[in-house]
C-alpha cells in the first residue's frame, strides 16, 4: 500500500477471529471481523491519517463490513465484501446479498459509497442491456453469480468500475490459477460519482494473495460548497437575555409602550403574541441559529423488498430445476423488480 500509494484497501479471507482494529505497521491500520480462523473474514485497511476520520464501523458478518469516514466534509462509505463460492449453499449466497442490501439501505443517497469485493463470479465482456451499470471492458463469459452483481448494481444505482476502463488483459484479470484467467474482484461506486474515478486497473507484480491480484482505482472526491440561502437559516430571538435584570426591565417598558398600556384580552391573543415577538426581536436581538438540514428520502420500501425476495426464490427454484417455465418466471420477476425500483425512485 505504501509503495503503490493506496490509502484505503478492502481485504477478504482475512481468517482472523474477532472484531477489532489493529495497527499493521508502515502507518496503516486494519479494521476487521471474522468468526473462524480457517475461513472467510473481511476487513478494511486505512492509512493512519484517515483513522481519525472514521465515524462508524459496521461489522455485519464475516462476509460484509463497512466503514463511514468524513473527508473534507464529504461522507465516504467503504464496504468490503466476500461472496460465497460457486459451490456454496444457496441459503448462504442469499444471506450475503441480503446483508449487502441492508448495508446499502442504511446509507443516505447523498453519501459516497465504494464497494471493494471478491464476488466469486465474472460479469463478462460487453454491456448489452446493462449499459447503465457497466462499461464494455471485461473478461469474456458471465456466470449466474455475477448476474447477481449486475442485478444488485441496477437496483442500487451503482456502477461496476473495473469495466469502464480499457486495459490490456493483464491489467483486467484479477484471478489466475493454473491456466484459468478470469475477473472475480470488483470495485463498485454510485453511478453519479463515477466521474470522480480517473482510473481502475489490476496491479501486476504485487504478491497480495495467492491467485488473487490487487485491483486499484484512483478516486478524487469533489467537494461542492453550498451557498447559504435565507430559507436555510432559522433566526431565533435571544430570549435567554431576559435572565438579566436590565434586559428584562427594558423589555417590560418597550412592551408596555407597544401595547399602549392596555390590558391583554384573550380574544386578541394572536395580535398580542406578535407584538411580544416583535418587541423581543428589537430589544433582545436575534441569533442565526442552525441551518436546516435537508433530509434525503430513501426510495427503498417494503414492496421493493418483497419483490426482490420473490425474485431470489425464483432464482433458487430455477437453479434446482432448470426448466423453461422456471427460467421465464425468474426473468419476469427480474423485469418486475426493475420496474418497481424505478417507480420507487421517482416517488422518493
Amino acid at each position: 500500500m505504501e509503495r503503490r500509494k493506496v490509502d484505503i484497501l478492502c481485504v477478504q479471507e482475512t481468517r482472523w477471529k474477532g472484531s477489532k482494529a489493529r495497527s499493521i505497521g508502515a502507518g496503516f491500520k486494519l479494521f476487521y471481523y471474522g468468526v473462524d480462523s480457517k475461513r472467510n473474514g473481511v476487513g478494511v485497511v486505512l492509512k493512519e491519517e484517515f483513522v481519525r476520520n472514521v465515524l462508524e464501523v459496521k461489522r455485519v458478518s464475516d462476509r460484509v463490513m463497512s466503514l463511514k469516514l468524513e473527508i473534507e466534509g464529504v461522507m465516504l462509505n467503504v464496504v468490503s465484501g466476500y461472496a460465497p463460492q460457486v459451490g456454496c449453499e444457496l441459503e448462504e449466497k442469499d444471506r450475503f446479498w441480503s446483508e449487502l442490501d441492508e448495508v446499502m439501505e442504511s446509507i443516505p443517497t447523498g453519501e459516497r459509497v465504494v464497494i471493494g469485493a471478491d464476488f466469486n463470479g465474472h460479469v463478462g465482456e460487453g454491456n448489452r442491456d446493462d449499459e447503465e451499470v457497466m462499461g464494455k471492458f471485461g473478461v469474456k463469459g458471465r456466470n449466474l453469480e455475477e448476474q447477481m452483481v449486475v442485478d444488485f448494481a441496477k437496483r442500487m444505482d451503482m456502477a461496476v468500475v473495473n469495466t469502464y476502463f480499457q486495459k490490456r488483459e493483464e491489467h483486467i484479470v484479477t484471478y489466475k490459477s493454473g491456466g484459468r484467467r478470469t475477473q472475480v474482484d470488483y470495485i463498485l461506486c454510485r453511478r453519479g460519482n463515477l466521474k470522480e474515478i480517473s482510473d481502475c486497473k489490476v496491479v501486476v507484480g504485487e504478491s497480495v494473495a495467492r491467485q488473487h491480484r490487487m485491483v486499484v482505482c484512483r478516486m478524487t472526491l469533489m467537494v461542492c460548497k453550498k451557498k447559504r440561502s435565507k430559507t436555510e437559516i432559522e433566526k431565533k430571538t435571544k430570549w435567554w437575555k431576559l435572565k438579566k435584570e436590565d434586559c428584562c426591565e427594558e423589555f417590560r417598558q418597550k412592551l408596555r409602550q407597544a401595547l399602549g398600556g392596555q390590558v391583554v384580552l384573550p380574544y386578541d391573543w394572536e395580535t398580542t403574541a406578535e407584538v411580544i415577538r416583535e418587541t423581543g426581536r428589537k430589544v433582545l436581538g436575534v441569533s442565526f441559529g442552525r441551518r436546516k438540514e435537508n433530509k434525503e428520502t430513501w426510495w427503498w420500501n417494503e414492496e421493493v423488498q418483497d419483490s426482490i425476495q420473490r425474485k431470489r426464490l425464483a432464482k433458487k427454484k430455477w437453479d434446482m430445476d432448470r426448466t423453461e417455465e422456471n427460467r421465464q418466471e425468474y426473468k419476469e420477476l427480474q423485469r418486475r423488480v426493475k420496474r418497481e425500483v424505478s417507480k420507487a425512485k421517482q416517488k422518493a
